[in-house]
């Protein structure tokens, strides 16, 4: 299946964006597509072999799930590789457009239970969710 493209342009500079992306005290707080859901924990050994994981579920508790990814490849301040626990690959790109301005584009390879479209609509929700997450912090 062909790769899942998302991206956003975020109005901060790209070195506060590495961090609000990668920080767990960040990542809790805008890792989640809907305000139905919460990531109440978070880790991220950000070096290659280390550890990314991110609870996710529903603030009601109906629904959860752990997000488990072993990094690839990190360059600060410009890409991450990492392969979820099913084998799938993602890469995240971060490009200085500006000073003040940062696109994160995202790649990644669709799972086989939900519909593609349904896959990008979520994936780009949570990244519009860090995009307002990281504008809101002075």
């Amino acid at each position: 299946m062909q790769q899942i493209t998302i991206q956003t342009d975020i109005n901060k500079p790209i070195d506060q964006v590495w961090d609000y992306f990668n920080n767990p005290k960040h990542i809790v707080n805008w890792n989640f597509a809907h305000e139905s859901w919460e990531c109440p924990s978070a880790s991220n050994d950000l070096e290659i072999g280390g550890k990314l994981s991110a609870r996710m579920q529903a603030k009601d508790g109906s629904f959860g799930f752990d997000f488990v990814g072993i990094y690839d490849e990190v360059k600060p301040n410009q890409t991450l590789k990492y392969h979820l626990e099913d084998g799938r690959k993602v890469e995240v790109i971060f490009e200085k457009l500006s000073d003040d301005k940062t696109r994160v584009t995202e790649n990644f390879d669709p799972e086989n239970q939900n519909p593609v479209e349904f896959q990008k609509n979520g994936w780009q929700a949570i990244l519009d969710n860090f995009k307002n997450y990281s504008e809101s912090l002075k």
